[in-house]
């Protein structure tokens, strides 16, 4: 009966992931067949990026803006740790760390699919000066989460974007 049961079960978890519209990441899919991703300035957030547009996605990467439908532009990524709290005694107690990206998808022609857009990650820790090299080590992995964030959110606004009117 448990058996049963443990099916039944099964069953309808699945039935209410497919209803409320759950499914898997697949394949993205882009308005544009071709992408030029320009590297300048060279950083380890389009690194990251280029590996994600490789990995995934229905369009093709292309090694010059001039064979490309669409070019996407990283104008800026800007990171900052701001003290968030105090202790009692005056000493750091939490930390806000901010990743702020600036990118631009355009045609050849200079029209926008997307025009200059932001992407903001923000991540808070607490801090104390017992557990300093644990705390740097949380902040190192935060940094590299909000990065991989940044990433994803570019790709997702990517596969929303519309071609340029003519």
């Amino acid at each position: 009966m448990s058996r049963a049961a443990g099916r039944i079960a099964t069953f309808a978890l699945s039935i209410g992931l497919f209803a409320c519209g759950f499914h898997l990441r697949g394949e993205a899919h882009y308005a544009f067949a071709t992408l030029f991703l320009n590297p300048t300035p060279a950083l380890p957030l389009t690194t990251e990026l280029k590996r994600s547009l490789e990995g995934i996605g229905s369009a093709k990467l292309v090694a010059s803006a001039a064979s490309a439908e669409a070019v996407l532009d990283v104008n800026s990524v800007e990171d900052s740790k701001q003290i968030l709290s105090l202790s009692g005694g005056g000493k750091v107690a939490e930390y806000l760390l901010t990743k702020r990206v600036l990118f631009r998808v355009h045609d050849n022609d200079g029209k926008d699919w997307l025009p200059t857009a932001e992407v903001l990650v923000r991540r808070s820790y607490t801090y104390s000066d017992t557990e300093a090299l644990a705390k740097e080590a949380q902040e190192q992995r935060l940094w590299r989460e909000m990065q991989t964030d940044s990433v994803q959110q570019i790709v997702r606004r990517l596969q929303a974007a519309k071609k340029p009117a003519a």
